[in-house]
């Protein structure tokens, strides 16, 4: 009887074609050592499964030819029988024995076969849903991972990479919950040639999210502390009593203290480092330390640009510092957003000036020429698609939308983390 079910222990594990990158380099990882949380992978088998027991295929094979509003159509037709239809027998039979050995709560996360993958990340782009509980809980999100591959923020996604949704599977990574006392991510090499760190307290949503401004720590490639920079990390998301998670407001002594002490952060610096090694590539990583120390829960590659020399004539005009994706340098006109609504205001090459910059403007991305936020880290996962587009972004740029007049010629720096405006 074939099984659904692959422990990241498994050496299969390390197969993306059944598991996805996400999954793989996870086990590839845990293989050669380095800590993470273990689990076990939902393969891409049970998608197909079930997508054969609800007689999705004509629907899926129909829609690579169809015209748009057909596409539309048909995605949401798909993606409402995944999210509300019963498993297959079977695939319902493996899923719940192993769910039920599972340490809980759990962290339950898309592990497309497409993301993660030196051409094309789609960080942010699918599920992720952490503190899962229950039975009922753990089958609505593995439901809901599935249909994230036909929502319509993963189809333009992948139309941007020449993909589509019929033509590949998700799997589905279910995880113990780590009961982090900070979190964040990192990135193994930059432009300028350091090592980076993005810290934040309690679990790392909020960084990948865009709403707080983390930590930042620089290290030497050898893994010497250069510099912690302490952020504004006015809420955590955290694990209430290892049952649940839930927004916190951070106690004003440590909205500004740093999360990570000079050893903490040279520890994760080697583990970027080993992580380099295993995947032979440079990486990005998700990080979370408990009181057992740090865990890796992602590493996927990373594109690192060579740095850019801006026109000297920009030095002369006011700037902003903040945290900078690490790619790229571009002037354009400023258009200040305050709301979504006003998205429509933003023409090609236009330089996208915000509070908050979530994946959920992943689609604009191909239009501008830059991007700055009040909010956000180099590691958020906006940042992670800038780079891989080469779009310069700086985030953590404090009162930007309200100094940044709007209409005006910036320059933004997307290396060393500056933005500026022509007076």
């Amino acid at each position: 009887m074939t099984s659904f079910i692959l422990p990241l222990a498994s050496p299969a594990a390390r197969g993306a074609d059944r598991v996805g990158p996400k999954a793989a380099n996870l086990a590839a990882l845990a293989h050669a050592g380095l800590p993470t949380p273990g689990g076990f992978c939902i393969i891409a088998d049970a998608y197909h499964r079930q997508v054969q027991h609800l007689g999705l295929g004509e629907m899926i094979g129909a829609y690579a030819e169809a015209d748009q509003p057909t596409q539309r159509r048909l995605a949401v037709e798909i993606r409402l029988k995944l999210y509300q239809s019963d498993l297959a027998p079977d695939v319902l039979a493996d899923v719940l024995a192993a769910w039920w050995e599972a340490n809980k709560p759990a962290a339950v996360r898309s592990s497309s076969l497409i993301e993660d993958r030196p051409e094309s990340n789609f960080a942010g782009q699918f599920e992720s849903f952490l503190g899962v509980r229950d039975d009922a809980e753990f089958l609505t999100s593995l439901r809901a991972c599935w249909a994230a591959l036909w929502t319509t923020t993963a189809r333009r996604s992948m139309a941007q990479h020449g993909q589509n949704p019929a033509d590949t599977a998700m799997a589905v990574l279910v995880q113990p919950l780590i009961a982090a006392r900070a979190s964040g991510g990192g990135l193994s090499e930059t432009a300028d040639g350091q090592m980076l760190i993005s810290a934040t307290w309690g679990l790392g949503s909020a960084i990948a999210q865009g709403q707080v401004v983390p930590d930042r720590v620089v290290l030497t490639r050898h893994g010497f502390m250069r510099s912690n920079e302490a952020g504004r990390k006015h809420h955590r998301e955290a694990c209430l009593h290892g049952a649940a998670t839930a927004p916190q407001k951070v106690p004003e002594a440590l909205v500004r203290a740093p999360c990570l002490e000079a050893g903490q952060a040279t520890t994760l610096g080697r583990l970027m480092r080993k992580a380099e090694d295993v995947l032979g590539m440079a990486v990005e990583i998700e990080w979370a330390l408990d009181d057992a120390g740090f865990k890796l829960l992602q590493a996927r590659p990373l594109h690192v640009a060579p740095a850019q020399v801006p026109d000297e004539i920009w030095l002369k005009h006011p700037g902003l510092n903040g945290h900078p994706a690490g790619i790229g340098w571009v002037s354009g006109r400023a258009v200040v957003i305050n709301c979504e609504c006003e998205l429509s205001r933003v023409a090609p090459g236009d330089i996208l000036v915000t509070r908050v910059a979530g994946p959920a403007l992943s689609h604009i991305l191909p239009q501008v020429g830059g991007v700055v936020a009040e909010l956000g880290g180099s590691t958020s996962h906006l940042a992670s698609l800038a780079r891989e587009r080469g779009i310069p972004m700086v985030l953590g740029v404090l009162d930007a939308t309200r100094r940044i007049p709007d209409g005006a010629q910036v320059a933004v720096d997307g290396v060393a983390g500056v933005v500026r405006w022509l007076t």
